[in-house]
């Protein structure tokens, strides 16, 4: 028991925490929150339970309960509202933590007042569309779905709250990834503009057509669309679980061949949460997508560069090793020029890890390779054709020094592997990607790389690049194309969406 405090039951002050609670003294169905049962007269300061927001503050040691008149009056003068809002920290339906923050500050756009109660038509079309979260690879259950079925036997101001933290937690994961962005790893780096969600909801009621609105904040992409109808295809059956290739060929090692393991067998359900992972990664893009961009895939071991949204160049990319030092991370930005006969320099860390042993076996390997070794740990390699970046350099600034190059090394582009970098990507047909990012023709890039020495050469408009990180995407025809999870980034992806009622909504 909390000690009385001084008068408690004059002036009462909202507490910070408040929840939409059942009345205890209710017997009828199970959203007892509903009856209509007189209650018994409760202090301000111990809950207000008489509306379906409940005070949770008790303080049950307060002076003797005052006559039935004046419970009445104090009833009325406390009966909850959605003013309340603005002093809770945390707000609760049955169970369900609300997002108290978001909820101010939608509301405080409409004076604290009702929105949904003159809008009966317009809640429930945009709750079908939240209630058909699945189809978007999204548990229906945080957006509090099952509440709502029943959403037309609340009372009003539970309906009401209710109805506005599910569009608002729908409109934030949808637009922008239902993994918040403090929760992902480092090497996940794109993510789209922030928005207001409370001002992007007010602009969607103001639509003609507000449910369409709404769906509208997805990704509008080919590969998004067509892994929500891959999903469907899985979950309804139209699409059989894969079939296993052929059984591995022998390999020879030393002189023994050998059979390698069959791989495991893919599911249905190994499918849809590919599905489901990769749709997730489509919903970190921005709004739109810069219809001229650049897009590596590091599973796919491509580059295509995008004109007017339509692919007009494709290339091999040779990508990050598996070593989770050397993979190459997810990331946007943008192509500001490019580097003719650029010299290479080699970070501190890598040399440790991978130079200086070389070093010590072999004490020409400096000379030979035309490099030296700086002061501050780094190795620098001078500029020339057998140079670690190749002829061309493409500068793209971003936090992880990782960039576009060339390579002396064309043979490894005929591997089916082509994991084999510290991070960077190293473009086949660098000449060809160059005269058609540079806007200029192959010769011209050709005669600048023949002048001496490093020049640089800026782009009269710097070029949208994203490095991603595909394992199923749309391919060229429009279906769903799969490849291998080598970096092993699927299951991590996977953990951390929330689901079951477990959103997290940033503000």
């Amino acid at each position: 028991m909390l000690p009385c405090q001084t008068a408690c039951d004059k002036n009462p002050q909202i507490p910070e925490d408040f929840e939409l609670l059942r009345a205890p003294w209710s017997r009828v169905g199970p959203d007892l929150a509903n009856s209509t049962t007189t209650p018994p007269h409760i202090p301000r300061r111990a809950a207000i339970t008489a509306g379906p927001i409940a005070l949770a503050a008790a303080l049950s040691a307060c002076s003797s309960a005052p006559s039935r008149t004046s419970a009445t009056r104090r009833s009325q003068a406390n009966t909850p509202d959605l003013r309340d809002l603005r002093d809770a920290r945390n707000v609760t339906v049955a169970g369900e933590r609300l997002n108290a923050a978001l909820l101010r500050q939608f509301y405080a756009r409409h004076g604290y007042e009702y929105v949904w109660a003159s809008r009966p038509a317009m809640a429930d079309a945009m709750m079908e569309v939240v209630q058909r979260a699945g189809d978007h690879g999204l548990d229906p259950e945080l957006f509090h779905a099952s509440l709502l079925e029943r959403r037309d036997t609340f009372t009003a101001l539970r309906r009401e709250v209710l109805l506005s933290h599910a569009f608002l937690t729908y409109a934030d994961l949808i637009s922008a990834g239902a993994m918040p962005p403090d929760r992902r790893r480092d090497n996940e780096a794109i993510t789209p503009d922030p928005i207001d969600i409370a001002a992007a909801l007010d602009t969607i009621i103001a639509r003609p057509n507000p449910a369409a609105a709404l769906e509208a904040l997805a990704p509008a992409t080919p590969t998004y669309q067509a892994l929500q109808q891959a999903l469907k295809g899985y979950r309804d059956g139209t699409i059989p679980a894969p079939r296993p290739g052929p059984p591995p060929g022998p390999v020879r090692i030393g002189r023994r061949w050998v059979r390698p393991p069959a791989p495991p067998r893919i599911t249905v359900a190994d499918r849809i949460r590919t599905l489901e992972v990769n749709l997730e990664r489509e919903r970190w893009l921005p709004r739109p997508l810069p219809a001229d961009r650049i897009w590596v895939n590091v599973t796919d071991e491509s580059l295509v560069v995008f004109r007017d949204n339509e692919p007009v160049f494709t290339t091999r990319v040779i990508v990050g090793d598996i070593a989770p030092v050397s993979q190459s991370p997810e990331f946007n930005t943008v192509i500001q020029g490019a580097y003719f006969n650029p010299p290479w320099v080699v970070p501190a860390d890598i040399v440790e890890r991978a130079y200086l042993p070389r070093i010590a076996r072999d004490p020409n390997f400096l000379a030979r390779h035309n490099m030296e070794l700086r002061p501050n740990g780094e190795i620098e390699q001078k500029p020339g054709p057998d140079a670690g970046l190749g002829v061309i350099m493409f500068n793209m600034p971003n936090r992880f020094d990782v960039y576009l190059h060339d390579t002396p090394d064309r043979h490894l582009f005929n591997r089916p592997n082509r994991r084999l970098s510290n991070g960077c990507i190293r473009v086949q047909n660098p000449i060809a990607f160059a005269a058609l990012v540079m806007q200029q023709s192959a010769d011209a890039i050709n005669e600048g790389i023949a002048e001496p020495g490093t020049t640089h050469h800026p782009l009269r408009t710097p070029m949208p690049v994203f490095v991603t990180y595909r394992t199923a995407f749309a391919d060229d025809a429009g279906e769903v194309a799969f490849r291998e999870d080598f970096y092993s980034r699927d299951a991590d992806v996977w953990d951390r969406i929330p689901r079951r009622g477990a959103a997290s909504v940033g503000v």
